[in-house]
């Protein structure tokens, strides 16, 4: 009898095509953990997770669940797979949980996104931070993000993955600021209910350029109410982008 896993995946996105399984031969997150589950237990399964990412994004905390016969302790079961996914995929746990759905049960995700601002190249950041140059503004760049908090429609950064719903809830947008030896490291915090497709890659871009001065607050605010894909600007590059948490029922929030 077939039994409902949950599990915590963390991955290097950076060769592969998204989270989400693509045509034969195209190399996704899915596809490979579906591959190392069907040999350690010699059954097909599909494997559901919390997030689509995209090419190039990362994962510390995705969740992911799927059904398998298996007849040896949970541990023995995270270590097989374990020890048939790329060095670059790993789950994190694994535990029984009938019925559970990752994606429908989630209450929301967390996403953070790793900007430094650097005049020379960090070659041990480029596939996971947005490298820019120049002089930004702190102030202006955390009243930016304080604007996207609460229920709003969000299509100006994005479309839903499925229908035409583009209303979401934020519940933190933040930005923390770090100095390094390079000059300083920014991380983005977003926290909401769901997110549209690009949504936290759009929202990352315009922020920033906010902060250089290509654009002002007042002409975000307004392309940000104007909840039109037509109005996006600045798209941030994928390799800064992590999923770092899905929150569910009954878990503590930090």
């Amino acid at each position: 009898m077939t039994t409902r896993y949950r599990a915590t995946l963390s991955y290097d996105g950076t060769a592969y095509l998204g989270f989400q399984r693509q045509a034969e031969g195209i190399p996704s997150i899915q596809a490979a953990v579906e591959k190392a589950i069907h040999r350690v237990s010699g059954q097909a399964v599909t494997v559901i997770g919390a997030g689509r990412t995209d090419t190039g994004v990362h994962a510390r905390g995705q969740v992911i669940a799927f059904d398998v016969e298996w007849r040896h302790a949970d541990a023995d079961l995270l270590r097989a797979i374990n020890a048939l996914l790329p060095e670059d995929i790993a789950l994190q746990d694994i535990t029984r949980q009938p019925g559970f759905h990752p994606r429908f049960d989630a209450l929301s995700r967390l996403y953070h996104y790793t900007m430094i601002q650097a005049e020379q190249p960090q070659p041990l950041l480029r596939q996971q931070s947005w490298r820019v140059r120049g002089s930004l503004d702190l102030e202006v760049l955390h009243t930016a993000a304080a604007l996207l908090v609460g229920e709003h429609d969000y299509a100006t950064f994005g479309h839903p993955p499925q229908g035409t719903n583009t209303v979401r809830t934020i519940y933190r947008s933040e930005w923390t600021v770090q100095p390094e030896h390079f000059g300083i490291r920014l991380l983005y915090r977003v926290e909401a209910n769901a997110f549209l497709h690009h949504m936290v890659r759009r929202i990352t871009g315009m922020l920033v350029d906010v902060g250089r001065g290509y654009t002002t607050l007042a002409a975000f605010e307004q392309a940000f109410r104007a909840a039109d894909l037509a109005q996006a600007g600045t798209m941030a590059p994928p390799q800064g982008l992590v999923l770092e948490k899905v929150h569910y029922p009954g878990e503590t929030v930090p």
